[in-house]
């Protein structure tokens, strides 16, 4: 049988299968080059915003001004993006103050933050982990939304100017990301975030992937960041080399409904039908650092395999499940994935990361998924009700000559839809 090689973004190197030829679907993002000069896009769509003054107009002397940031776990361009907000802010770096918009992740390290953003621009600006946990750090401002109590990082809401920096792409259950989850999630106590995350929220079959509309998750992040929201929301495009495709600037829900519609064109497919087998990656380093990122990947490969049918995930997880939160914990609670789903239907309690474990259970219930790790062992994947493989193609093979297969080497980077 001929074989098709494809390379799947995992880890910092890629990893190549070979598949079979005729009845293999590659679902890959359109080849978009990166601007040729990213610091003029970026630059542009700060001083020509969507909506609203540029930003420079909204900068005063003596001015408190917050910047909020992707934590490790995102792909975005911070050493351009927090520069170019610097330059055209022109206040001296006193004023400002970086928030890492952890939401319920662990802090990013002085030496991740230093990766992320540079030494010298650590050097010049306060740099802050947002800590979801710690009330002594948060404010809170009341119900927003469908009874979302709203708890919200204090140095933010103190802020005479503040400004959100990230990037969007289709996200697995709040439709697009960057904008308002900057806010919340991103900045948001972890009493706000629990209820944004609770089992009927994340259950709705509208809180997927490029839904934004009737989609009771984003609804609900919108309500709740509208209770602190940013007076300028900046947000890029990016390729599958991370480089700026396009720049967005202003006012919060112009902004981003402008750079959803351009992520929609650049990372959504159609497929004609759903397939036997879906093979997806988590896109590479940083995305595919630890299985809980990689539910994105299961999750974008769900929305095309049959019912019954297989997914395999490359995912390298040198970080573990990770080794923080309760991820690990609640998965290997349960004797199965449907046992978790029916005791948090009955339950009005919220556990942090639970909503991960929902959507890959979810998931797990409806397909069977295996993994392809460099750091995680078959006993660990076992615990957790998950298969691993060490050979992708001989995986597939297993599944008969005639199991048509879908192929998403990047990922949730291209999220492939049945219409």
């Amino acid at each position: 049988m001929a074989g098709v090689k494809v390379r799947l973004a995992y880890g910092v190197g890629g990893l190549e299968v070979e598949l079979p030829d005729d009845r293999t679907t590659v679902v890959e993002p359109a080849y978009h080059a990166g601007a040729p000069d990213e610091a003029a896009v970026l630059r542009a769509a700060l001083r020509e915003p969507v909506a609203g003054p540029p930003l420079r107009e909204l900068a005063r002397p003596g001015m408190k001004i917050a910047i909020s940031m992707c934590d490790g776990t995102r792909a975005q361009p911070r050493d351009k993006m927090i520069p170019a907000v610097l330059d055209e802010l022109g206040v001296p770096d006193d004023d400002v103050v970086v928030l890492v918009a952890t939401g319920t992740h662990r802090g990013n390290t002085d030496e991740e933050i230093r990766a992320m953003l540079g030494d010298e621009l650590v050097e010049r600006v306060r740099v802050v982990n947002h800590d979801a946990r710690d009330k002594s750090t948060l404010t809170y401002l009341g119900e927003h939304g469908r009874d979302v109590p709203v708890w919200i990082n204090t140095e933010w809401v103190e802020a005479d100017l503040r400004i959100t920096t990230g990037f969007v792409e289709p996200h697995f259950f709040a439709g697009f990301s960057g904008g308002p989850k900057l806010v919340t999630p991103g900045l948001a106590g972890l009493d706000t975030v629990l209820v944004l995350h609770d089992a009927a929220r994340i259950g709705d079959p509208k809180a997927t992937w490029g839904e934004i509309e009737e989609n009771p998750v984003h609804a609900d992040i919108r309500a709740a960041a509208s209770a602190a929201p940013p007076h300028f929301a900046f947000d890029v495009i990016l390729n599958r080399e991370q480089r700026v495709i396009e720049a967005f600037g202003g006012e919060l829900a112009p902004m981003h409904a402008a750079a959803c519609e351009a992520a929609r064109r650049f990372a959504m497919q159609a497929v004609p039908q759903p397939f036997d087998v879906v093979v997806t990656s988590n896109s590479g380093y940083p995305l595919d650092q630890n299985l809980y990122q990689a539910v994105k990947g299961m999750s974008a490969a769900a929305k095309v395999v049959k019912p019954g049918g297989l997914i395999v995930c490359a995912a390298e997880c040198r970080d573990g499940f990770p080794g923080h939160g309760s991820y690990r914990e609640l998965l290997e609670r349960h004797a199965s994935p449907r046992e978790f789903l029916q005791a948090i239907k009955q339950s009005d309690h919220v556990t942090p990361d639970q909503w991960q474990v929902q959507i890959q259970y979810n998931i797990q219930d409806h397909a069977r998924l295996v993994m392809h790790t460099g750091h995680l062992t078959d006993d660990e994947l076992r615990a957790v009700h998950l298969e691993q493989t060490r050979d992708i193609a001989a995986t597939i093979a297993a599944e008969g000559d005639s199991a048509t297969v879908c192929v998403l080497p990047e990922g949730p980077q291209t999220i492939a839809y049945v219409g």
